[in-house]
């Protein structure tokens, strides 16, 4: 919102210096499409000095100096159809697509609703509906669902779901249906308290030109999307929109729609923040192979749009676009807002681009001198004028979540009331499918009766179970199959004197063992195993120390619970003592194994060496609470009982709920067990049912369940990615400096191989670092 300066406007002279037509900005003089044009070329340094001023004293005079925003919120994709054909999207499928991903036409209700409450009980106030423009006038399949289902159109529909999340959830929708007519921005005003449509470009040229960008789009039209952006002003909505940077446009374009945009707010004051989003290539489109946005562009657009829109306007970038090490850059550039950042959904528009962890973007933000705030979906400015901005169908519901400068307040929406989600009254079976959709929706509200029912499904149950945990996975994970390059090393097989037979190695060998596997792609070598105990505790921590040596850039994902314990015990630390000198000698995660089931009976029958329970639990949430994320596993198919696995799921959720320091969940087959739940039913079947239940059980806790393709293979791994699986764990690398150290030697998963499962799926492939971010592109010429 732009509510004019608070000093006099002095315009510099026609033809004034970058330096003069500066100082006359921070003044109070607006630039027009000529002087935009010059300041996209000028030097950053110039730039960000007076677009960080100009922010700066915008804060202050909305009454929150050195407040940087963003908004908690669950991305729903209420469908992915549409009618435009953009060059560079991969967010839109066709009905064909849909089939073959069994992915269905439009979200149902339940599934929405499925996914906003896992976001309500994570504190989310926001719920983000993306979907594609107009659908059912290009797609039968689309105008045949709708009238199935007694919608005039898929507005009609936004309008019922946006109604639907408010009235159950007490969250507030953000509403990004593309481009609206009048009416439609009126029917959707009483049910979303925002609205958003990227203006992207005025280029006509990337519209109509063939082969550029926006061809063969109706709804990219430029003077199109201008008229929608001052129709909501018109309206009276708190609207959302910005600018793409780098998708073809010349830095001319970039100056026109800067200026636009802000003509349109003049008239209204309805634009509530910019948008200054940089492109990135995606795979399996039209783009490909066009390099990403170039940074230094990207910046200067980010400072000119603070300089045209002025200190008032919240200017916005999405910190998943950029590296983490670019972020301080962003903030230096003038920016004021994050926009929404989700706890627990994928960037469905960017799926190969996973948010920031919020309490990372937090310290990310204060190393800047800035603090990270939660708004809503309407900024404060509109928010404290509810009267005029808000229809008043929303004003309770808005002030139940707002504090009183108009930010989001400290506490959570409302619970649901009773749904047809909900457990209520029931018939004593409800069905797989019923009680798969209410595991998805509110798994906590599940009896063991009920969760030990799914366990046991089979035939057509269980592929009704399969296919509601698929659906969990796929609204909030997201499509991409993800992998890590990594390498094993056993430090059981650790020797101070030296190697002396096979799988042993000493410091010299972790070094060039780290070093060969970082040659080979790997950004992470994984250890685990306790020391012998004729080898001196140390050795734990001088292996760290080496194979930081050897690969100095390496995640080094170390230690079980049972090491942690050996290193404590033998060598006098105690516990936060051996934490504490793990971080310091270089360990950045720990793996949660060595532990098969959490449960006594189980441990003592199967395995009596692991760690007693209570003194696993104690390890691992000492470790979280020590700043280590770790992975958590259940060994299954023993001599365990159906409820003893969700008893085991259940402390896992107890404890992710204490300390959130889970990573991913691991369901593993035992080696050589041969036990399961139901007589007759095939292993593949069994462990189907595992992971769907292991997804629904942690819907809303931990978010990523890896397929452990080491033990069920290859062709089984791909079954268990469509039974709500997302993750294929680690490539396990040999490496070519003694492979025999790995314990799970000779099971590699190149990369290559990995994607050929992702694309049997139709789904997109995604290295991974160990905690989840983006990994470069292997380009070691290892072996596929």
């Amino acid at each position: 919102m732009s509510t004019g300066s608070v000093a006099p406007r002095v315009a510099p002279a026609r033809g004034a210096s970058i330096d003069d037509l500066l100082t006359a900005i921070a003044a109070g003089h607006r630039p027009d499409v000529d002087e935009t044009e010059a300041l996209l070329h000028a030097p950053l340094h110039a730039l960000f000095r007076v677009a960080s001023a100009l922010r700066d004293k915008g804060l202050e005079h909305a009454g929150r100096p050195r407040v940087i925003t963003y908004s908690r919120k669950v991305f729903v994709p209420l469908t992915t159809l549409c009618r435009d054909r953009c060059h560079y999207c991969v967010f839109v499928d066709t009905p064909g697509q849909l089939n073959l991903l069994r992915k269905p036409a439009y979200m149902s209700p339940e599934q929405v609703l499925t996914v906003v409450r896992q976001g309500q009980g994570m504190g989310c106030k926001e719920a983000l509906l993306t979907l594609g423009d107009r659908p059912e006038e290009r797609w039968p399949e689309a105008r045949a669902w709708l009238d199935e289902h007694g919608f005039a159109s898929t507005i009609d529909y936004v309008a019922h779901i946006a109604r639907l999340i408010t009235a159950e959830t007490g969250m507030l929708v953000h509403a990004n249906p593309g481009v609206m007519h009048p009416d439609e921005l009126a029917a959707l005003r009483p049910v979303s308290p925002s609205m958003g449509m990227m203006l992207e470009t005025t280029s006509r040229r990337l519209y109509e030109e063939p082969g550029q960008v926006h061809f063969g789009s109706p709804d990219k039209d430029p003077d199109l999307r201008l008229k929608v952006i001052d129709d909501a002003g018109a309206t009276g909505i708190p609207f959302t929109t910005g600018i793409l940077v780098g998708i073809g446009e010349t830095v001319r374009d970039r100056a026109e729609s800067l200026v636009a945009l802000r003509e349109i707010d003049d008239r209204h004051g309805h634009v509530q923040e910019v948008i200054v989003q940089n492109f990135r290539a995606k795979p399996r489109t039209a783009m490909q192979g066009t390099p990403d946005a170039d940074m230094h562009e990207y910046l200067a657009a980010v400072a000119v749009a603070r300089l045209v829109f002025g200190a008032d306007m919240r200017i916005q970038v999405p910190p998943n676009l950029s590296d983490p090490r670019e972020l301080g850059l962003l903030i230096d550039a003038g920016i004021d807002d994050w926009g929404g950042v989700s706890p627990l959904t994928a960037d469905h528009v960017n799926p190969e681009r996973p948010w920031p962890q919020i309490d990372d973007l937090a310290a990310q933000t204060a190393t800047q001198g800035y603090v990270l705030r939660e708004r809503l979906t309407a900024h404060p400015e509109y928010v404290g004028d509810a009267e005029r901005w808000i229809d008043p169908a929303l004003h309770a519901p808005v002030r139940a979540l707002a504090d009183a400068t108009g930010l989001a307040a400290d506490v959570k929406p409302a619970a649901a009331p009773a749904s047809v989600l909900t457990p209520g009254a029931r018939a004593v079976d409800p069905g797989v499918k019923r009680l798969a959709e209410r595991a998805a929706s509110a798994p906590l509200d599940l009896g063991d009766n009920d969760w030990v029912r799914l366990l046991r499904a089979t035939g057509a149950e269980l592929d009704e179970l399969t296919a509601a945990a698929d659906d969990a996975r796929r609204y909030t994970v997201g499509e991409p199959v993800t992998l890590v390059q990594n390498r094993n090393l056993t430090s059981t097989g650790f020797r101070r004197a030296g190697r002396t037979g096979a799988g042993e190695f000493d410091l010299d060998d972790a070094v060039r063992i780290a070093a060969d596997a970082a040659d080979l792609g790997a950004t992470e070598i994984c250890i685990q195993g306790s020391l012998r105990p004729d080898e001196d505790p140390s050795g734990y921590l001088d292996l760290v120390r080496a194979v930081k040596r050897g690969a100095p850039g390496i995640h080094l994902h170390a230690y079980r619970p049972l090491d942690v314990r050996d290193l404590a015990d033998r060598g006098g630390l105690g516990l936060d003592g051996a934490l504490t000198a793990m971080r310091e000698a270089g360990v950045d995660t720990v793996p949660g194994t060595g532990v098969k089931i959490l449960s006594e009976r189980v441990r003592a029958l199967v395995a009596p060496g692991d760690l007693e329970i209570d003194r696993w639990v104690e390890g691992i949430t000492a470790a979280h609470r020590a700043g280590f994320r770790s992975t958590s596993v259940l060994f299954y198919g023993h001599v365990e009982t159906a409820e003893e696995r969700i008893a085991h799921l259940r402390r896992l959720r107890a404890i992710q709920a204490e300390t959130r320091g889970f990573a991913e969940f691991v369901p593993i087959p035992l080696p050589g067990g041969d036990v399961g739940l139901v007589e007759g039913r095939s292993p593949i079947d069994e462990h189907r049912a595992m992971v769907a239940v292991s997804r629904l059980a942690l819907s809303g806790s931990i978010s990523h369940v890896q397929i452990p393709w080491t033990r069920v293979g290859r062709e089984a791994a791909a079954v268990l990615l469509r039974s709500g699986g997302d993750d294929l764990g680690g490539t396990l690398y040999d490496g070519r400096v003694l492979p025999d150290t790995g314990i799970e030697q000779g099971l590699e998963l190149p990369v290559a191989a990995a994607e050929r499962i992702a694309r049997s799926l139709m789904r997109p492939f995604r290295l991974r670092t160990t905690d989840y971010r983006v990994a470069p592109r292997p380009g070691d010429g290892h072996p596929a």
